[in-house]
């Protein structure tokens, strides 16, 4: 690596890791360029010769907070017998880890970012690519696709090679699938109601569970 790249990368997690001990001790909606740069050691207009805007960023540095979802995923996968089962079993898992950490989760998967997604999950694991180790190649392509209504729509077309389910039945469940879950934690956010992030995790699989009933009963038959 040329020692350009090797300070570029340096200085990108310099910044991460000052916005991560932000987010630890302050919660991202207190996060700030200023202080960002104070924490790294920087002007904050520093961070903006290396971000285009300040929610990369942030999104950079939240995606050090799903460690233990990524971690846990394949084993939730394993839970499943059939690819619709492994498709329940992967949001039961993402349900648990993002009404635990709600804000997150919109930072990633929600809020307007400005910039193709994919590219700056490339650019991620370029500089984290450490992040990878451990993981199958079942995995691997989830974590590198930010939109959360592909990676999830890929476990379901899997479900094709073992019933007969049409394409647009896909596309209209998994969407309404991820739906739920946006308007659950859109909720939760807004605080428009009351509960705990187990609550809304239960309350929300409930509802994907009764998506997901036609096509359980058809692979019972």
């Amino acid at each position: 690596m040329a020692r350009r790249e090797i300070q570029v990368k340096r200085m990108l997690q310099y910044f991460v890791e000052a916005t991560v001990e932000l987010i630890e001790e302050e919660g991202i909606e207190n996060v700030s360029a200023r202080k960002i740069g104070e924490r790294a050691g920087y002007t904050s207009s520093t961070i903006y010769n290396y971000f285009d805007e300040l929610s990369h960023l942030i999104y950079f540095a939240s995606m050090r907070f799903v460690k233990e979802y990524l971690q846990e995923l394949p084993e939730y996968l394993a839970r499943g017998n059939t690819y619709v089962e492994k498709y329940i079993s992967s949001w039961e898992c993402f349900c648990k880890h993002s009404f635990e950490k709600p804000q997150i989760y919109h930072a990633l998967y929600i809020a307007d970012l400005g910039k193709k997604t994919d590219e700056m999950v490339n650019h991620y694991f370029s500089i984290y690519s450490s992040d990878l180790i451990g993981f199958t190649d079942e995995i691997k392509p989830m974590l590198y696709d930010p939109d959360l209504t592909s990676r999830s729509k890929a476990l379901l077309e899997l479900a094709q090679k073992e019933q007969d389910i049409e394409a647009t039945t896909i596309e209209e469940v998994n969407e309404m699938c991820v739906l739920i879950w946006e308007g659950m934690i859109t909720t939760v956010l807004n605080k428009r109601r009351d509960m705990k992030p187990e609550e809304a995790a239960e309350k929300t699989m409930r509802y994907i569970r009764n998506m997901m009933s036609p096509l359980q009963e058809g692979q019972a038959r």
